[in-house]
């Protein structure tokens, strides 16, 4: 079997590059030969009026966000960890919340910001009062798009957010209330719809948790009900692997963000878990579960 591990034309972060090669690692250690490949060779294009692939493997597993790539490959027919659709579900953190909505989880209380289409426009005092009065302070301004905090902002009072909607006007972006304590939350790893890691992170200099801002993971048992909004996170979303980031409510799981690309590096370290091997063995089941491994 043949399996091709796409990362992002411009990869250059160690953690994001360590990611792609312990996944090859654990694949060719169960006998699949395997490439990591960039997105920026052009493994499919629009040819003659037809999709075309450069080489066909037997399945992706794809650690980039590129939408219009993935769609490619899947109209190809290739088998992609994970599927495009719940890749673009997770890179929007607003299609995120949309999604979770109404399946029996816990959200901050989310209201999605207007798009403006003009970089002279004015916030205006209304906007910002109405976003004040709905969520309360402190509250928290997020880009729709962005990984590791960055395009996060936590707003104090009506001068800082106004601050921040200036700042992410002309971008995609959400206001939701601050739940949780700053600087500290659960990320749960899900690897075939079943929870198998847990660091409980936090971060004394920043209100993000991030490992890539400063914060550090440590092995931990999860709350009660914690393991199990993740597990249902996945399925909403349909996704293979992910990253879960819950917020603690006063002991209730409250969905501040899924990853569908989790960095697991510190994961593996602090709790000992081989996430890789395990992402692995389920896309190895999967493709024998789906047909489509070969004899």
């Amino acid at each position: 079997m043949q399996a091709s591990v796409l990362v992002n034309a411009y990869i250059r972060a160690p953690a994001m590059i360590r990611q792609a090669e312990r996944v090859a690692e654990e694949l060719r250690a169960r006998g699949v030969r395997v490439q990591i490949e960039k997105n920026g060779g052009f493994p499919c294009a629009v040819r003659g009026g037809e999709l075309s692939l450069a080489h066909r493997p037997d399945f992706v597993v794809y650690l980039d966000k590129d939408k219009y790539l993935s769609r490619m490959l899947e109209a190809q027919g290739v088998r992609l960890f994970n599927r495009a659709a719940a890749v673009e579900a997770c890179d929007d953190k607003m299609l995120t919340c949309i999604a979770l909505a109404g399946r029996g989880l816990r959200l901050p209380d989310t209201l999605p910001a207007p798009l403006c289409y003009y970089a002279d426009a004015a916030v205006g005092e209304e906007y910002v009062r109405a976003v004040g009065e709905r969520l309360g302070y402190p509250l928290v301004a997020k880009q729709s798009f962005g990984s590791w905090g960055e395009g996060v902002r936590l707003c104090r009072n009506a001068a800082e957010l106004r601050a921040a909607a200036e700042a992410f006007k002309l971008t995609p972006h959400l206001y939701q209330k601050f739940v949780g304590k700053p600087g500290e939350d659960w990320r749960i790893l899900v690897v075939g719809g079943r929870a198998i890691a847990c660091m409980r992170r936090k971060n004394a200099r920043d209100f993000r948790s991030n490992v890539e801002l400063g914060g550090h993971g440590e092995a931990a048992e999860p709350p009660a009900g914690f393991a199990a909004a993740a597990e249902k996170c996945a399925a909403a979303l349909g996704l293979d692997y992910c990253g879960v980031d819950l917020l603690d409510e006063g002991g209730v799981p409250y969905v501040c963000e899924v990853n569908s690309n989790a960095m697991f590096n510190e994961a593996e370290r602090v709790t000992g878990v081989n996430v890789a091997g395990a992402f692995a063995e389920h896309m190895l089941r999967s493709m024998e579960k789906e047909g489509r491994a070969r004899p």
